[in-house]
């Protein structure tokens, strides 16, 4: 080894040994004479002391040295003088007092700096990625993620799970995106798909009677990108015979509370994890993916304007629409800047418009006069009216009324956004709080793009709940799935089902779906057959591991949490990919690329 120590090892226990280091230079301060060095490895920082009288040669080779340059030095170990102590550094009690370095490797100067937390544009980071991970930020980050992989491992591995690899190069499946697909030079014309997950795989492990499987498997989809999505992902992939859904989300909540305990303790966590059904989720939070770290739910209030004069209200409610709102406790004096910018936001979000109701700072239980109120809408509603929505909302001196009218959906979608925006821009989030929900029940289709056609609301696989099954044909949106979705702080972290292992009911809900028995066969074949020769019951559950880092780490994207990530037009910056390929190879693979226009 070109050293004997780890520059943040350093200690008070180690005063007067001779040590040799090695790392990065991190800061150089020129104090007249005496030359101070902070040397970074991986482990941290260590002062490094360079004194003209007690090693000449050193201290003239340390004076051209510069930031990022790579160092290898022999010193002691010695206490720092009274006052100059750094309580803020691990290694702050001590100095090396150098006597001797070598340039290891010289560096230009840096794109950004990398000894301090400096706000660098995202693009120049993922250029230079390789030094955006030097810095002290990224290495904590991903040194979290390697914690929480090796604690996931050991975890499953001590409830007897086998860790099985699946093909990356495999055919390809439906799973609700589009597949990354390789075409194959020695099958001219033919295709390999990477997987959007190993879901055909782990069922097929299930079949083989390994009972208990997981993977580190890595996941591709060709999808349009957002801040907690990539191409490419890292997923916990688990499948469990012989279980009920509670089994699954009881492991999963024992693994989530002791990973977090383990790895993070400063944070916070609910337990237990609380079960709310899709539809109450819709209806409290407007969405699938609440967060629970405060208030402001959802609650219906069409039956307070069901003989409501007020024509906007009247209209949406005859055509079955409905009124709903959001209570939003001390804003009743909210600022108008404040409340139109939120009025702007509702209407780019779909809604006509955001009626708002501030209530005054005292108001007596039976003192209504719409005169003391603030309201988009004071001259449109009665105070009786005004009453029954006060009392419909729980509703008290000093707060703010936000409503949206129309079609459910849509006004859910509406007031979940505003929701989510008014919990942070109040800061009522608790950063440092993980609020962690099962979102049970959902339906097992959702509408297509066409008139009579159904996607699959997660994917095919899942086994509809006990005695839907016989309105697959009949009712199809009406089917209740036994799927599940783990939910952290607004963020989905983990989805997954108790699957089908039969297969006239698999065949039933493909067809739903729109697939003839040809394509059945053609797709699913594989699967299908497997269940012929005696398939177990069997679900499974899987948590993204980058987008469990990102919450875990307190992180907007994730995109920090991976070494080498795209952009969000899936571009690699570094690697400048995607990018053309030579003609031979494209005639190898016999493809031709048109011409873009």
């Amino acid at each position: 080894m070109h050293k004997s120590i780890d520059c943040g090892s350093l200690r008070k226990t180690h005063l007067s040994q001779d040590v040799i280091l090695a790392g990065w230079v991190h800061r150089r301060r020129d104090h007249g004479n005496i030359i101070f060095l902070d040397l970074r490895d991986r482990s941290g920082l260590i002062q490094v002391v360079f004194d003209p009288k007690s090693a000449p040669q050193a201290h003239n080779i340390a004076e051209s040295v510069r930031n990022e340059w790579v160092l290898k030095i022999k010193g002691v170990v010695s206490n720092r003088p009274e006052g100059t102590i750094n309580p803020d550094m691990p290694t702050g009690d001590v100095e090396i007092f150098a006597n001797d370095i070598e340039i290891m490797s010289r560096s230009k100067t840096p794109p950004f700096y990398i000894n301090e937390e400096s706000d660098v544009d995202e693009s120049i980071r993922l250029r230079y990625r390789y030094m955006d991970l030097r810095r002290p930020f990224m290495q904590e980050i991903l040194v979290l993620r390697h914690k929480v992989v090796k604690f996931i491992r050991d975890f499953l591995d001590n409830y007897d799970f086998i860790e099985i690899e699946t093909p990356i190069l495999i055919k390809s499946t439906p799973e609700g995106a589009r597949d990354y697909i390789v075409p194959s030079r020695v099958h001219p014309g033919m295709f390999y798909a990477l997987p959007q997950s190993p879901q055909q795989l782990k069922q097929l492990l299930m079949a083989s009677g390994f009972e208990k499987y997981f993977q580190i498997a890595r996941c591709f989809r060709d999808e349009d990108l957002r801040a907690d999505r990539q191409p490419e992902h890292t997923q916990l992939d688990l499948e469990m015979s012989f279980v009920h859904r509670d089994d699954v989300l009881s492991l999963i909540e024992e693994l989530m509370i002791n990973l977090v305990e383990s790895i993070i303790p400063d944070k916070k966590i609910n337990k237990p994890f609380p079960k709310i059904t899709y539809h109450e989720s819709m209806d409290r939070y407007g969405t699938d993916k609440p967060d629970l770290r405060f208030g402001l739910e959802i609650i219906d209030i069409t039956k307070c304007f069901i003989t409501s004069e007020f024509q906007v209200f009247q209209k949406v409610i005859e055509d079955g629409g409905v009124v709903q709102g959001i209570v939003v406790p001390g804003q009743g004096n909210m600022s108008r800047k404040k409340l139109d910018k939120l009025v702007e936001q509702a209407r780019q979000l779909g809604a006509q418009g955001l009626v708002w109701i501030g209530l005054p700072e005292e108001l007596a239980s039976e003192d209504y006069d719409l005169e003391n109120i603030r309201s988009s809408i004071s001259k449109y509603i009665t105070q009786e009216e005004l009453k029954k929505v006060v009392l419909a909302t729980k509703s008290s001196a000093n707060d703010l009324l936000l409503i949206v009218s129309g079609e459910k959906k849509l006004t859910q979608t509406v007031l979940g956004q505003l929701r989510n925006s008014l919990g942070l821009s109040l800061e009522l989030v608790d950063q440092n709080q993980l609020e962690f929900a099962f979102i049970i029940d959902f339906p097992l289709f959702e509408p297509g793009d066409n008139e009579g056609q159904w996607t699959a609301a997660h994917h095919a696989f899942t086994m509809p709940k006990e005695g839907q099954a016989a309105k697959l044909e009949t009712d199809p949106g009406s089917v209740i799935a036994d799927s599940y979705d783990l939910v952290c702080n607004g963020l989905e972290i983990a989805s997954g089902s108790i699957r089908v292992h039969d297969r006239e009911l698999q065949e039933r809900i493909l067809k739903v779906l729109g697939y003839n028995l040809e394509q059945i066969n053609e797709r699913f074949g594989q699967l299908l057959e497997s269940f012929d020769y005696g398939a177990p019951p069997h679900g499974g559950i899987a948590p993204g591991i980058d987008r469990l880092v990102m919450v875990l780490a307190g992180l907007d994207s994730i995109r920090d949490t991976i070494a080498f990530p795209k952009t969000q037009s899936a571009v690699d910056p570094l690697f400048g990919s995607p990018g053309p390929v030579e003609d031979i190879h494209l005639d190898e693979l016999k493809i031709r690329v048109l011409d873009s226009e």
